[in-house]
């Protein structure tokens, strides 16, 4: 078979999908594109505590700790790993070259450094000052090794390997290399051998400063992520059992990383802007939970009828991420229903604006969904 007949053989190959795969990374982007925001809102306009405890978690920490808005990027990491078996090792099965699929992943991975210069952008200020690291490009990169790891690796055992060995790696680099004037082990900001790798190593400007939370180290670190997916991914897709067991498998591997995670935070800090390995194991544990929760209620009990609001955001993501930054849909909502919303009262209005907004980013998504139109990047 020449290559254009199995690159048209790869375009015609139907493809595996698991409802609650698309419904769980409809979720992330939801809470992330303003679900968090109509929480806030609601919190302010009742006043109950529960609300606004659940408000102070739709914001970043500052620098060491975890709330749920600091799940919202690692998520959506994992949950592009867990697609990795799907995507790239059952066409290896169905005899395609590891060429082509090598091909496949580079190309995914310059558009996303692509698409990601233009988030930053790159078009309206030139390359001046630009700053080169994104959350894109991170996606990329994590998806691009961890594709790359899986695709060649002989066994899960290579790919538990290569985890094992990036994690220590990661963890010796943050706690035992020494940053020049300032030592090893340290966490404060500019003192971290992140900065010093950033400042070294990355160009254009940098989003903090003296590092970038999408740095150097924070993409190697992130490769870990997406593996741990493609790991959960495994167990969905090849492990020999029944699905209800899966989900277990798949949870419990969750709770025992959380466990982790916490067992080693007091001397080695979770901090999400450094992608340090506490962090990670705490964000891939809760993701596998939440994978878990998904998957069993959605794929193995058949409760499907809620999805679409999510599945709608789920399979166009990236579109809507590039769209938000290219249009105000706050401005829009304002423009539709700020005269209704001050008749309301001044705080319920916060609220109608805040629902409004992602109403108008999900009714763009859908319709793009009845038409069919997916960025598939």
């Amino acid at each position: 078979m020449d290559p254009k007949q199995k690159t048209d053989r790869l375009r015609t190959l139907p493809k595996e999908r698991l409802q609650s795969l698309d419904t769980l990374r409809g979720f992330d982007m939801a809470m992330l594109l303003g679900g968090g925001w109509i929480i806030v809102t609601l919190a302010e306009a009742t006043g109950w505590g529960w609300l606004e405890t659940l408000a102070i978690q739709q914001e970043h920490v500052d620098w060491v700790g975890f709330r749920f808005y600091d799940m919202i990027f690692p998520l959506f990491m994992f949950i592009s790993g867990v697609a990795i078996p799907y995507a790239i090792n059952s066409k290896v099965e169905k005899g395609l070259a590891k060429s082509l699929l090598l091909k496949k992943i580079f190309i995914r991975l310059l558009a996303l450094v692509g698409l990601g210069l233009l988030y930053n952008g790159v078009l309206e200020w030139g390359f001046t000052d630009m700053r080169a690291a994104s959350v894109l490009a991170q996606i990329g990169f994590g998806y691009f090794f961890a594709a790359l790891i899986s695709l060649y690796s002989k066994s899960i055992k290579g790919n538990i390997i290569w985890l094992l060995g990036i994690l220590s790696g990661v963890a010796v680099l943050q706690l035992f290399v020494p940053v020049p004037t300032y030592g090893a082990g340290t966490f404060e900001p500019a003192s971290t051998i992140n900065a010093w790798l950033d400042q070294i190593l990355l160009p254009g400007r940098l989003h903090d400063k003296v590092f970038d939370p999408e740095g150097i180290l924070c993409i190697v670190s992130a490769v870990s992520i997406t593996l741990l997916g493609s790991l959960a991914g495994y167990v969905l897709r090849s492990l020999p059992t029944k699905p209800t067991k899966k989900a277990l498998h798949i949870a419990l591997a969750g709770a025992g990383l959380i466990i982790i995670a916490l067992a080693l935070s007091p001397v080695y800090p979770i901090i999400k802007k450094m992608w340090t390995v506490p962090y990670v194991l705490l964000a891939a544990g809760i993701s596998a939970l939440l994978l878990a929760l998904f998957y069993f209620v959605i794929d193995v009990k058949g409760s499907k009828n809620w999805t679409l609001f999510f599945r709608v955001f789920g399979m166009n993501s990236i579109t809507i991420y590039m769209g938000t930054r290219i249009i105000d849909f706050g401005s829009i909502s304002h423009f539709f229903l700020n005269w209704f919303s001050i008749h309301i009262s001044e705080t319920w209005g916060a609220v109608i604006l805040a629902i409004g907004t992602l109403v108008l980013e999900w009714a763009l998504l859908y319709f793009l969904y009845k038409k069919k139109i997916f960025l598939r990047v």
